[in-house]
């Protein structure tokens, strides 16, 4: 048997290293709760205000006017608690929960029914087993047997149930959740819009509105008005009492703004407590009486302390690198907004700070970048090049082609929609060189129907 020794090299990254990376693709609130973690786990760490003195808290209060005067939704994204108005992370993206739940509003409804003791119980039951859409997604037989009752008497409450609001509360399906706010209507279209819930449900979301009338033999535009009608139905009539749930606003990383020099980024942390090395541990670190386990057990968690500080300053210095990028190639965006993007990748960024690709990729990871024209993801500003036609060099991007295909659909007749050739054509002739299978699959993302499905006939 003969040993060998060969020699290779291989890259290992250190525990450090991973956390470092980790901190990198952290959005806002998700650093925020590693900062108040590490905080509560570290004891020579501590928190103190970015904006504890009269200038920096006036500075911040400048910058808020600012914002709620250049896009009506920086209001919601920068809501703070007017109780306390010195504390940034009090109600931190939230807004209040819904006070009413679904089960108070039915059962102040079944109280005010004249109904008999078992039945308003048996009601109550069934309300209380509702799935958070307001659907009843349990058989009756197996209630039935957990309430230790009957299945008809369960089946009368459920009835009672489906005449409360929101209408199509208690339903058992789509079909019947829709039919019972259907029921509930007085509208002259509500005799055929019943039938295609019963019948053609399917076909309503492909714009079949041809096919459907021939078998109903009734007008293809009574059906395209009742399934107008029907689209204005809820089908999840409980989710607005959802308790659970809470109203979330997106809170913007970087704020785009005017600078000396121009546009420049602003990273939106006056909201981040900045972290400090506590001035008590560091004393008894250093003072000569103390336990030597002390001091071992104190300097591994300074060390740790400034591992932290620096991954968090390293995530801000990149971030803003990669906005800065963002903002010189996307000049014509944040100057004229929507509909001037140019083509811009991950690669073009990378190249520009001299980093790797995948670092870009994991700085710009559930970011979010806040102008005049509102709150982007950073990943909106990236979008492939589509090639333009007669041969010219310059080229455009896929957003801004989309823009252009909504806008020739929004401007076609109606009664003779453009086909995804004609489309194709068009944009061909505005110098954006893209085939029918492109057209196509970006107005499927658009959500937009085909021909048949936008055509709309005259009587």
């Amino acid at each position: 048997m003969e040993i060998t020794m060969t020699q290779k090299q291989e890259q290992t990254l250190s525990p450090q290293m991973i956390q470092s990376m980790k901190i990198l693709q952290m959005g806002a609130q998700d650093l925020l709760e590693y900062i108040e973690e590490t905080v509560q786990e570290n004891p020579v760490l501590e928190m103190e205000d970015h904006y504890s003195t009269p200038e920096e808290y006036t500075k911040l209060k400048q910058e808020m006017e600012w914002l709620k005067s250049t896009d009506i939704q920086n209001c919601y994204y920068n809501k703070q608690d007017t109780e306390d108005e010195n504390d940034p992370i009090r109600n931190y993206g939230e807004v209040e929960e819904q006070e009413e739940t679904l089960l108070g509003v039915l059962v102040s409804q079944l109280q005010e029914m004249n109904l008999r003791q078992e039945l308003y119980e048996a009601a109550v039951f069934l309300a209380s087993s509702l799935n958070a859409a307001g659907w009843m997604d349990e058989e009756l037989s197996v209630l039935a047997v957990e309430r230790r009752c009957s299945v008809a008497l369960l089946e009368e409450a459920l009835h009672i149930l489906q005449t409360l609001e929101p209408s199509g509360i208690a339903a058992r399906n789509l079909n019947e959740c829709l039919r019972i706010q259907l029921l509930h209507m007085k509208d002259p279209l509500q005799h055929i819009a019943l039938l295609i819930v019963d019948q053609h449900l399917e076909a309503v979301a492909k714009y079949r509105y041809g096919m459907i009338a021939k078998k109903l033999r009734c007008r293809e535009e009574e059906v395209r008005e009742a399934c107008d009608l029907i689209r204005t139905l809820n089908p999840r009539p409980g989710e607005q009492y959802s308790a659970d749930q809470k109203t979330t606003y997106i809170t913007p990383d970087l704020i785009v703004a005017e600078g000396q020099s121009g546009l420049e980024p602003m990273v939106n942390d006056d909201y981040f407590p900045s972290l400090k090395m506590s001035g008590y541990y560091t004393q008894l670190m250093q003072a000569e009486e103390s336990d030597q386990e002390l001091k071992e057990y104190l300097l591994n968690k300074a060390k740790q302390a400034k591992w932290v500080v620096r991954s968090i300053e390293q995530r801000r210095s990149t971030l803003l690198a990669c906005a800065q990028c963002i903002i010189d190639a996307q000049k014509a965006f944040f100057e004229q907004g929507v509909g001037h993007l140019v083509p811009l990748t991950l690669g073009d960024v990378a190249r520009k700070l001299e980093i790797h690709e995948s670092t870009v990729s994991r700085a710009l990871k559930d970011k979010y970048m806040q102008c005049t024209f509102g709150v982007y993801p950073m990943t909106y500003f990236f979008s492939r090049a589509v090639p333009s036609a007669n041969d010219c060099a310059e080229e455009t991007s896929a957003a801004n082609v989309k823009l252009l295909l909504k806008k020739l659909i929004d401007h076609e007749e109606k009664e003779k929609p453009l086909s995804d050739q004609k489309l194709c054509e068009l944009l061909e002739k505005d110098g954006c060189a893209v085939s029918r299978r492109t057209v196509a699959k970006y107005r499927e993302e658009m959500n937009i129907p085909s021909t048949s499905g936008r055509r709309i006939k005259k009587f």
